[in-house]
């Protein structure tokens, strides 16, 4: 198989990623990013129905009014990130 890239854009993207991973082939790198992209998939339909109820319960959450105001919401980020696991 021949592939041909018109794009000069995603050719220079596809060498970056030659160059990056270290890779021995453009091959190589679309095999990976292929494997990246269906191991993400996989993720995502697996736990669809746990992701969906997450954003049911947001939605939900926002309808009662328990939504954090724009103005603070930046503060009540960095809060968050400062807090040890």
């Amino acid at each position: 198989m021949t592939i041909e890239m018109r794009d000069a854009l995603l050719e220079a993207r596809i060498r970056k990623q030659l160059q990056a991973t270290d890779s021995s082939s453009v091959e190589e790198v679309l095999l990976r990013l292929l494997e990246t992209q269906e191991e993400q998939d996989r993720w995502l339909l697996e736990n669809r129905e746990a992701i969906n109820a997450k954003i049911r319960r947001g939605i939900d959450q926002l309808e009662r009014g328990e939504g954090i105001p724009e103005d603070q919401l930046d503060g009540y980020l960095a809060k968050l990130k400062a807090q040890p696991e």
